[in-house]
């Protein structure tokens, strides 16, 4: 998400506006090859110390609202809050968005992007510890922020009313693909993915971190139902990071004797991620719970058919390209598959459906929301474009504040 950002924010060379994206050192070099344009590296400096605003930030009622609202739960756990070590403030950012979960207390208005609060859906995944992080720091990172946003309209509902946000605080604000911002593989790099990764020749593609709530038990118990009852054995490629849920995967896979069936290939280079969508008949996705779902309007981009979940934000994102079960039914999941497996009609009309829903999304576009939020959060006057797009993202929360669009302010900066 945050390379997809990098990349649309770098094409937006029409005003001086600079965007400043922070790093820890040496952590830079994942992000350094998607900047240019007014995009540029601003690595963080502990060592200068923190700011001293530690009692004005205590002093907002809806930090303070925050934070009773979990002290009660906390008991004997610690959670702190970070708090920023002044990097942003020296650099003089009129705006920090947090475009992931993790984020700091700062003085700097800021735009909070929490994804999504799995954890109040899905608590049997975190320990105790866990849950009231990510409680404490959600809360807190809500209240502070001037805005909050969500990826889809079914994540702003869920967060407006778990967390009683007003409507007007929260925004949408949509995903995109990023394999735009990787390269094209080209004939040489298709071979050289399949050879690598020891590719079947035909096979579904599923792209996720091996996390519990990605359901990759209830894809096992389809394909072994696809085999076994319904006369038709799918070979599966699962790429992404291996966390630590994989070897209750990894057992479940000789339980089911799936070893011959389905290849678990790990992190992939983005050029080969590319390859793997390309080459693959199908990809299918099972997760029970998304704030968004990047892989189906990556998916969309390549042009490969997708079977996705009934789940979450998903219907929303997927529309009417996408074959949708019921995560939680192996056989309808099963049955979908085979479906698309055997249907080449299907999967081509699905492949238009796709494209056409891809092609109203773009990092670029999002990149143009953001800026709109970056410029009104900071008190910059907004252009006809701006106004639009912040009609489109949160209504009229544009006019509503109060001088917003009223004052002149020279082009500054916005971390992220």
């Amino acid at each position: 998400m945050v390379i997809g950002l990098a990349h649309g924010l770098s094409t937006l060379t029409d005003s001086p506006d600079e965007f400043l994206f922070l790093t820890t050192p040496p952590d830079e070099e994942w992000i350094a090859p998607y900047l240019s344009g007014g995009c540029r590296v601003l690595p963080s400096n502990t060592s200068a110390g923190a700011p001293r605003w530690r009692g004005r930030l205590a002093s907002i009622p809806a930090l303070r609202t925050a934070w009773d609202r979990v002290r009660p739960a906390l008991g004997r756990h610690a959670v702190r809050v970070p708090r920023s070590d002044g990097t942003i403030e020296r650099a003089g950012a009129e705006v920090m968005h947090f475009p992931q979960q993790h984020a700091f207390l700062t003085a700097v208005p800021s735009v909070y992007q929490p994804h999504d609060l799995q954890h109040l859906h899905l608590r049997e995944y975190f320990t105790p510890r866990e849950w009231l992080g990510r409680e404490v720091t959600y809360r807190a990172f809500c209240a502070q922020a001037r805005t909050v946003v969500m990826m889809s309209h079914w994540g702003r509902k869920d967060i407006t009313t778990h967390y009683d946000l007003a409507h007007a605080k929260v925004c949408v604000v949509p995903g995109a693909s990023v394999l735009d911002a990787y390269a094209d593989p080209t004939r040489a790099d298709m071979d050289a993915t399949r050879a690598r990764l020891a590719l079947p020749e035909h096979f579904a593609l599923f792209p996720a971190q091996t996390f519990p709530h990605k359901n990759h038990l209830t894809l096992l118990e389809a394909l072994t139902i696809a085999r076994n009852s319904l006369g038709v054995t799918i070979p599966l490629v699962a790429s992404g990071y291996q966390n630590e849920f994989f070897p209750r995967i990894a057992q479940r896979i000789g339980e089911l004797r799936l070893e011959a069936q389905v290849r678990f290939v790990g992190f992939v280079r983005p050029v080969e991620l590319r390859a793997l969508y390309r080459m693959a008949r199908c990809m299918v996705f099972p997760s029970t719970f998304e704030g968004w779902g990047l892989p189906v309007v990556e998916a969309f981009h390549e042009g490969t058919p997708v079977a996705c979940a009934d789940a979450t934000s998903l219907p929303e994102v997927a529309g009417d390209a996408a074959l949708l079960f019921a995560p939680d039914s192996p056989t309808e999941l099963a049955e979908a598959l085979v479906q698309l497996w055997r249907d080449e009609g299907l999967r081509a009309d699905l492949i238009a459906r796709g494209r056409e829903r891809a092609a109203a999304l773009s990092w670029r576009r999002t990149a143009r929301i953001f800026r709109a939020h970056y410029r009104r959060i900071a008190g910059r006057p907004l252009d006809e474009e701006d106004q639009e797009l912040m009609k489109e993202s949160c209504g009229d929360v544009g006019n509503r504040e109060s001088g917003i669009g009223n004052r002149e302010s020279e082009p500054g900066e916005v971390s992220l």
